[in-house]
């Protein structure tokens, strides 16, 4: 067993963690790295063995495991959770032996250092495999809208998307392609056509000096090259170009054939996936500028790129540092950057299925209407919109002087001389609102149909704001009852209190319930309220670390002491959106790298944006490792 533990101290004491502080007196690590290992094993085996160990392992966390370098640094995320845990006073629990401050002081150094050493040095820089990415519904829609002028969303009536990695419906690996869909995908581009304009459809027109052939060739040859976001050969225009003919043959008239056309363009692979050309290499590479072109748009505008994009990657330009800065700049003013702040944010606050989650009881909440839920979505995206083209800072997203609303919805929400159906940024009057905690979509969202759940509202808050999940409960957990209304003369905090009591219980129950507590002072469907069932609210809290707070606004300032974790989650989770993938341990470097900046920026929104596309993973890429099967096999397009 020491050996084990020796093992793991000497790879982090080659970290060079720097002079370290124990039992009051400095001591430098470097120049004594067996007296630093000999100083920290103890600590170990007292405070952390006993439950995570190879005997034991709670949260399924076995510190055993890690033997060398490699294994540590294959899990930077639960080094993450250890150093939050450490500083937060959550671990050792209460009831186990506590370290004194200054062997806490040593182990935090301890795993701050193992955090910092994550860089190229230790982790092989590795942009993840070029994937094939089939274009999601709201990709689909907003694509044909650019290119045809078409706005009746034909992709609606395909199959749902799944979530992928992250939580986001980009994720190219549950973008399947089911047999069902190649049938929908014929009948939209036909819809998506017979709907468009002439005059975006019709590109070229015969005249004295261009036959209708010509002019079929220059249409198809054009639209290609938007469709495909790339360069077209001549060989892929003929192939098109003889539908056009087969059509004319059958005596098809000439917009009909040149239709017949462009609707094979939109079922064809080039149109429906994204895709990065592999390259014959095994070692990363840069993303070649037309391939730049549509990581930017589809991550901005969930579209594919504008003229001036598509111009500037047919000049070798776009990956010029300073040109793409610009153009990150100039799409974020775009109102197109709408579909990042509707997509991303409905999905990172998970209420993206909010219309058909189970909805307030109608008999005691009549006014939760469609239209209400409506205003209740468009909320935090505007709120997010705002802040992108506006440059505001990202811990408004915790506590904002502001909001939008329209009059149902500002009815709600208590706040007088909003009239109309529109949504308009409306001033608050003081910190019971503000920010993603208090819109009542999250509220709602977070509640039951008669009641609140501070256990519902705590683990939201736990996961989506700050990264850190919980476990999912035991099974055959008791219940608690639907309605809030006392039972036995405990009310529903009382009963929740009974409930940590229990041991098996109070290791989640003491982070989710304090946080969820804050938040008791709004109803179900997120309105202010000052008792529960004729009692008082008590919207305290106190969390594992033996922090306290006093309702809404005690916990925004709890969330604003972790900023830091914060904004680190929230470039997680944006950088899962932009690569349309899940995160690996690998992309640990570039997420650290990435909140440092921001944090450096004054959390800028739109520097985390830029940040994220000048990121090594966001412009490079590593090709899939070949099979036997694929080195041998020819492509079916290629001799």
């Amino acid at each position: 067993m020491r050996a084990v533990f020796k093992q793991i101290l000497v790879a982090v004491a080659r970290l060079a963690l720097g002079a370290m502080l124990w039992c009051g007196s400095l001591r430098s690590a470097a120049a004594e790295p067996t007296g630093f290992v000999h100083d920290i094993r103890p600590l170990l085996k007292t405070y952390c063995q006993d439950c995570h160990g190879e005997k034991r392992q709670k949260g399924e966390v076995n510190l055993e495991a890690f033997t060398d370098e490699a294994s540590l640094y294959r899990n930077p995320k639960l080094w993450e959770t250890v150093l939050r845990q450490l500083r937060d006073g959550e671990m050792p629990p209460k009831k186990k032996p506590q370290p004194t401050p200054q062997e806490m002081d040593l182990l935090v150094h301890w795993v701050d250092g193992l955090l910092a050493g994550l860089d190229e040095t230790k982790i092989v820089r590795n942009p993840g495999h070029v994937v094939l990415h089939r274009l999601n519904r709201t990709e689909y829609n907003n694509t044909v809208r650019d290119l045809f002028g078409v706005t009746n969303r034909p992709a609606d009536a395909f199959p749902a998307d799944g979530g992928g990695g992250g939580g986001f419906d980009n994720n190219a690996d549950t973008l399947f392609l089911p047999p069902i869909l190649m049938e929908q995908y014929l009948a939209a581009a036909a819809a998506a056509l017979d709907s468009a304009a002439d005059d975006k459809v019709f590109t070229a027109k015969p005249g004295w000096f261009t036959s209708e052939r010509g002019a079929a060739q220059k249409i198809i040859a054009r639209q290609a090259f938007r469709a495909f976001r790339r360069p077209v050969s001549d060989a892929e225009t003929a192939r098109y170009l003889g539908l056009y003919d087969a059509a004319k043959k059958r005596g098809e008239p000439h917009a009909a054939a040149v239709r017949l056309a462009l609707s094979a363009l939109l079922v064809s692979p080039n149109f429906l996936f994204r895709s990065v050309e592999d390259r014959s290499t095994d070692q990363p590479f840069a993303l070649n500028d037309w391939e730049l072109a549509s990581e930017l748009s589809y991550f901005l505008w969930s579209s594919m790129p504008d003229e001036e994009l598509l111009k500037l990657a047919e000049r070798g330009r776009l990956t010029q540092p300073d040109v793409l800065k610009r153009q990150v700049q100039r799409m974020i003013k775009d109102p197109r950057s709408g579909a990042l702040a509707e997509n991303f944010t409905l999905q990172w606050l998970g209420v993206k299925s909010f219309r058909t989650s189970a909805p307030p009881d109608p008999n005691r909440f009549p006014e939760f209407t469609p239209s209400l839920v409506e205003a209740m979505l468009r909320e935090p995206v505007e709120f997010f919109h705002e802040l992108l083209r506006d440059n505001g800072s990202l811990l408004e997203l915790i506590d904002a002087d502001h909001t939008f609303a329209n009059a149902e919805l500002a009815k709600i929400y208590g706040l007088p001389g909003v009239t109309g159906p529109e949504m308009r940024r409306v001033s608050l009057p003081d910190r019971t609102r503000g920010g993603v905690l208090t819109m009542a979509v999250s509220l709602t969202h977070t509640s039951y149909p008669l009641r609140t759940s501070p256990v519902l509202r705590g683990k939201w808050v736990l996961e989506e704001i700050l990264g850190t999940p919980p476990p999912p409960p035991p099974p055959l957990v008791q219940s608690l009852p639907r309605d809030d209304k006392p039972v036995d003369g405990l009310t529903l905090r009382q009963r929740l209190e009974k409930h940590r009591s229990d041991a098996n219980c109070a290791s989640c129950h003491s982070k989710l319930d304090p946080l969820g507590f804050g938040l008791e002072q709004f109803d179900p469907v997120g309105r202010w309220r000052t008792t529960i069932s004729d009692q008082p609210v008590d919207a305290s809290g106190e969390l594992p670390g033996g922090k306290k707070f006093e309702g809404v606004g005690g916990l925004k300032s709890i969330l604003l002491e972790k900023q830091d974790q914060f904004v680190r989650n929230l470039t997680e989770r944006m950088l899962s959106y932009a690569l349309g993938r899940g995160l690996e341990f690998y992309d640990a470097p570039s997420i650290r790298r990435i909140a440092k900046s921001v944090a450096e920026e004054k959390f800028s929104a739109s520097a985390l944006v830029t940040e994220i596309v000048m990121s090594y993973p966001f412009q490079h890429r590593k090709s899939e490792p070949k099979t036997v099967a694929q080195v041998s096999t020819p492509s079916p397009d290629r001799p």
